[in-house]
């Protein structure tokens, strides 16, 4: 992860030193984007088994050149509270489907989606349209790494069986490789305010279980995922680039 952030942040720095001076209003020049970002995305495939609809803070670095192609490297944290994987606590609950704590009470034990993907590829804008060159549609793909899990949290911390490193017996931990997709639109302003980024966004990961037993079914988890996320995602973008120098005219 360490390498793939360095990476990132090349990304941002090389494109200031190479960026060629243009006109924004009337060609397309090479240009850095950061673009942060929030999607809300449903799951698919072996995904949906586990968890429901998620959403997503994220961080775009692009790279567009003047032919209006781009390098892109993201960063995207997913969260959500739909956790619906069957069974999670059934060596733990009462005949009332409940978990007794320390202090013999009921316990408050809740569970959250967390996860993250990163991932590095590559685009082109297809069309251009107002209010310049650099602004209009595009499709993107990448490849890179999905992580998620089931995060426990035992609210009143009386339920030890549940905590710390026990939690990983519960926590589905998966992870592997993965593959993205984006169609969209990207709106570059003329002053550099009003700038934004809008998408359909897929992703589909290749994963499997990290963990070597889940405590509720007494076994390790061998099979072979795919983890689909498909949902909508709109952004911020703060452009870098040269501007063209001024030009006078003597007559």
């Amino acid at each position: 992860m360490k390498r793939f952030w360095s990476w990132m942040v090349f990304g941002v720095c090389l494109p200031l030193v190479l960026n060629g001076q243009g006109s924004l209003r009337d060609s397309s020049i090479s240009m850095t984007l950061v673009v942060p970002s929030f999607a809300i995305q449903a799951p698919l495939g072996d995904l949906k088994d586990r968890f429901g609809l998620s959403s997503s803070l994220g961080l775009n670095v692009i790279y567009k050149n003047k032919s209006r192609w781009f390098l892109e490297a993201q960063g995207c944290f997913i969260f959500g509270s739909d956790v619906k994987q069957p069974g999670l606590f059934s060596n733990l609950v009462t005949s009332q489907g409940e978990i007794i704590g320390t202090d013999g009470k009921f316990a408050d034990v809740r569970v959250f989606e967390r996860g993250y993907y990163l991932t590095l590829g590559g685009g082109k804008m297809l069309t251009s349209s107002k209010p310049n060159p650099n602004s209009g549609f595009f499709i993107s793909g990448g490849v890179g790494y999905i992580r998620h899990k089931i995060r426990v949290e035992d609210k009143e911390k009386v339920v030890p069986a549940v905590r710390e490193d026990y939690a990983k017996g519960y926590d589905r931990l998966t992870s592997g490789f993965c593959l993205r997709q984006s169609a969209g639109y990207i709106y570059i302003g003329n002053h550099r305010l009003v700038n934004f980024y809008c998408a359909i966004e897929a992703m589909e990961g290749f994963t499997q279980s990290r963990r070597t037993i889940n405590f509720d079914e007494e076994k390790g988890d061998t099979q072979k995922r795919i983890d689909v996320l498909m949902g909508v995602r709109i952004g911020w973008i703060l452009p870098i680039y040269k501007a063209a120098p001024e030009k006078y005219y003597l007559y």
